[in-house]
């Protein structure tokens, strides 16, 4: 029987943002790749007030769309999934609140704030770009050594975005200067993408790579992902088949 797992998209699904329609496929091709089966469920972020309502999945992707309409729901499920090992991947505004989550919770900056809620914060770790990224596709550096890397085979790519906020270039050093470390950047140096060591995967990238499965591709840095989704549900199935004979 194939192995079929489930991933949790965090975020407040809208059929009119192009991210939204790409994901399910994007999904569904790695999967297929793969020989894996996969399901889905939308968690809108304003329904995310506790843990039990992200347990449970084989991986979390906090999808594109912010503001959220609950930070706070997007943020306990990246910290759910970085504190449990669950596989993660966020993009857009995943990756940017990815940063906030680490910012608050593992650097302990509770004034850690996103520009577009709060543009006067003293600590706006997520701030207006100086040239908006909507609907425009740049270069990558992949750094060696990175998931992303490993996932694309190469140490360039080109991908698509639609944003307008990034990670602040005050606070770059901090922020990945520890366990978060950048992945990836921008031809002027400008970190797009992160990854967290010690994790089995935990990658965010301010792009928009899943826009690919709408041309049949499949994005690599979503095929990494649901290998690890794969791999994690294996080893948790088989700790459970363990656990239950020795009873």
């Amino acid at each position: 029987m194939k192995q079929s797992i489930a991933i949790g998209l965090v975020g407040d699904y809208d059929a009119a943002v192009t991210a939204h329609r790409a994901i399910p496929p994007a999904l569904a091709l790695a999967a297929n790749t793969l020989g894996l089966g996969v399901t889905h469920e939308w968690l809108a972020t304003e329904t995310i007030t506790g843990a039990a309502r992200v347990t449970g999945f084989d991986g979390l992707w906090c999808v594109p769309g912010s503001p959220y309409r609950s930070m706070d729901g997007a943020l306990l499920a990246i910290r759910h999934a970085r504190e449990r090992g669950i596989p993660f991947l966020g993009t857009c505004g995943g990756f940017q609140h990815a940063v906030i989550e680490y910012a608050r919770n593992v650097l302990h900056w509770a004034d850690a704030e996103h520009a577009e809620n709060a543009p006067n914060a003293a600590r706006t770790v997520i701030s207006l770009l100086e040239c908006s990224l909507i609907e425009v596709s740049g270069p990558l550096r992949l750094l060696a050594g990175t998931r992303i890397a490993a996932a694309y085979g190469s140490d360039r790519a080109i991908e698509e975005y639609h944003c307008s906020y990034g990670l602040n270039p005050e606070f770059q050093t901090a922020l990945v200067g520890g366990p978060l470390r950048a992945a990836a950047t921008d031809d002027a140096g400008e970190v797009r993408a992160v990854e967290l060591d010690g994790h089995p995967f935990f990658v965010a990238m301010l792009c928009q790579p899943e826009r690919a499965a709408l041309r049949g591709l499949v994005p690599p840095l979503v095929g990494a992902f649901v290998a690890a989704c794969g791999r994690g549900a294996s080893e948790s199935r088989g700790a459970d088949g363990l656990e239950a004979a020795t009873k």
